[in-house]
């Protein structure tokens, strides 16, 4: 039992203190909550689902702390993958010293493309390249925060997007659509449709690769994100056929281990 001053009465009061200030912690904490629900709730709610903004990067390799992003391609679809627009790829300048510390694998990969060369006879800057990017998406997009960003692989490409380009970070949604995470449970769970889908031409050029990752989508599309069962292995390969013309005949699907880019 606590004492008063004298030691002789109960201090009730402090009791009273106590209890008043667990109440009013309590209060706190769920008024603290409640701002932060409703503000993820906004978040989610602002979310567009009429349009979607696809990128992709070259970068001179994948460390954070030290490559270089060279190149950097955006396009805005619909709902429904239809493309508006030309859309953007602007390459961006790097010095030699940049271009000189790239693994060799990568250095082949570029130098093949001749993005290399490209990079070295660009005078584009970083700051010029996101504004370039920012303009064409805000005539479809115009408010920030609304539009998620997709890709393959697309986090990569938003670690060095959120690094050099801020402003274009910010305009983006913070959800994102990674075509790479549905290429993976296909492997999983529908393996038919996973070895069926259209073969890629690699060329590891930024638009060539966004409008890869979008004919991607769309034989999943057709193909995963149907009613049960599901498509055949003849309906898949006429949906591959479709959107490359490279489908692989029916029944010759390989079970066993395939060469993927993303």
């Amino acid at each position: 039992m606590a004492l008063g001053a004298g030691g002789t009465q109960p201090c009730a009061e402090a009791h009273t203190v106590a209890a008043q200030t667990r109440t009013g912690g309590a209060r706190e904490r769920t008024r603290l909550f409640a701002e932060v629900a409703k503000e993820d709730a906004s978040k989610v709610a602002g979310v567009s689902d009429k349009l979607v903004v696809w990128m992709d990067c070259e970068m001179t390799g994948l460390r954070l702390d030290s490559d270089k992003l060279i190149e950097v391609a955006a396009l805005v679809t619909d709902s429904d993958l239809n493309i508006l627009g030309d859309g953007v790829d602007i390459v961006i300048h790097a010095d030699d010293e940049a271009l000189a510390a790239m693994p060799p694998v990568v250095a082949d990969m570029h130098e093949r493309s001749g993005l290399t060369e490209e990079v070295r006879r660009s005078t584009v800057t970083l700051a010029e390249a996101e504004q370039q990017v920012l303009d064409y998406i805000r005539a479809y997009a115009p408010t920030a925060g609304t539009v998620p960003l997709a890709g393959n692989s697309i986090a990569t490409d938003r670690g060095f997007i959120a690094r050099d380009m801020p402003a274009l970070d910010s305009h983006l949604h913070y959800r994102m659509i990674d075509v790479s995470s549905i290429k993976e449970l296909c492997r999983r769970w529908y393996p038919r449709i996973y070895f069926g889908q259209p073969e890629k031409g690699l060329t590891h050029r930024a638009l060539a690769d966004i409008k890869e990752s979008i004919r991607e989508l769309e034989y999943y599309r057709r193909t995963a994100f149907v009613a049960p069962p599901g498509p055949s292995s003849t309906e898949i390969a006429t949906v591959a056929a479709e959107l490359s013309g490279t489908a692989k005949p029916a029944g010759t699907v390989p079970r066993n281990g395939a060469l993927e880019a993303d």
